[in-house]
């Protein structure tokens, strides 16, 4: 056992024998004990903290959008970045709300960007990528790039960042997902594409033709790796989202995982480095059908159920209060012995 996992180990039993002593009957605070027992093993401090937290969502368009998947047409990614920059978006709503920074990172939004919009444009936003069903999502050198995306702005964000949220948006993003989850999963695509956007009817049934077609494409070249199946399934968005999750666990951040799209970005990312998952926390069950065999691949248990299917670190945003409540009440309420409270009825003489 290395001298690191002997740290975690020691902060997680430092932390657990903490809530013990603290002034509650033992498990009343649910949930809540678990996270912030998880939090210290991560953070390696078993008094675990849950500022300075950030947020991040990574947008993109997506070729696929072609074939007339989503309710939306593919301009409105564009318009949402310049929604997310004036503040009038949920996520930019709720991070002020709870007192995150947000940032926005454009990793293949088409269109030319607004002058008036200061989103980060990274370089590999202007790389040409696939529609899926006749060609592959990236190149290797397109998947790479995406991927030191999310790491290098994990890498920029404030120096000791604990909690890390993330998000994604563009249209087109949940096809593109379910492609992925579904060729790691080897499921039909039926059992994973749900309505997205809104679409319904026939719009769902092109949907999964569409994902079909893909999986079929990949499927013609035999069994492929969790990254090799993102780059010929998903878009640079995901990878991002792999790369911000992989640098996260590097600098000892728990990452805080919004709804479907990034819950499938966990999948590859765990499939890649199972010792990820231990710095996962879910934030929602979405309204997309297949989140819930998404979370049950990975074990995953989340905070809330609301009926949420927005992206954009939603999800992640409105639990972010419940993760900081479990480090104050770890942190701050009184022990037994502080607050001289019985931790027992006293024995009776049985004369």
């Amino acid at each position: 056992m290395s001298a690191s996992e002997m740290d975690r180990e020691r902060a997680a039993r430092l932390a657990r024998e903490r809530q013990q002593q603290l002034t509650k009957p033992a498990g009343s605070l649910g949930r809540l004990e678990v996270i912030a027992v998880q939090l210290a093993a991560i953070q390696r401090n078993p008094l675990p903290e849950a500022r300075p937290a950030a947020a991040l969502i990574f947008a993109a368009d997506h070729p696929v959008t072609a074939h007339s998947v989503s309710a939306y047409p593919q301009e409105v990614t564009r318009s949402m970045l310049g929604n997310l920059a004036r503040g009038g978006a949920a996520a930019a709503v709720l991070a002020r709300a709870v007192g995150v920074p947000l940032t926005v990172v454009d990793v293949g939004v088409a269109g030319t960007p607004e002058e008036t919009v200061s989103t980060p444009r990274h370089p590999v936003a202007d790389h040409l990528r696939g529609d899926l069903r006749n060609d592959d999502a990236m190149s290797e050198e397109t998947a790479a790039l995406a991927m030191n995306a999310g790491e290098e702005t994990v890498a920029a964000l404030e120096s000791g960042t604990r909690i890390l949220m993330l998000g994604e948006i563009g249209i087109g993003n949940t096809t593109v997902a379910a492609a992925v989850a579904a060729a790691l999963l080897g499921q039909e695509a039926s059992a994973l594409v749900g309505p997205g956007t809104g679409v319904d009817g026939k719009g769902l049934q092109r949907k999964i033709a569409v994902v079909d077609d893909a999986l079929a494409r990949v499927a013609r070249d035999g069994p492929t790796g969790p990254m090799e199946i993102l780059r010929r399934l998903g878009g640079p968005d995901l990878a991002a989202l792999v790369g911000a999750m992989r640098r996260a666990r590097t600098l000892d951040m728990t990452v805080l995982v919004d709804g479907y799209s990034v819950s499938i970005a966990a999948l590859v990312a765990c499939r890649a480095e199972p010792e990820l998952r231990e710095h996962l926390v879910f934030s929602h069950r979405s309204a997309e059908p297949g989140h819930e065999i998404i979370l049950r691949e990975l074990g995953a248990e989340p905070l809330l159920q609301l009926g949420m299917r927005l992206g954009e670190a939603t999800g992640a945003l409105t639990a972010f209060p419940l993760i900081e409540a479990a480090c104050l009440l770890h942190a701050q309420m009184a022990t037994f012995d502080e607050a001289a409270v019985p931790t027992a009825l006293p024995r009776t003489d049985p004369r």
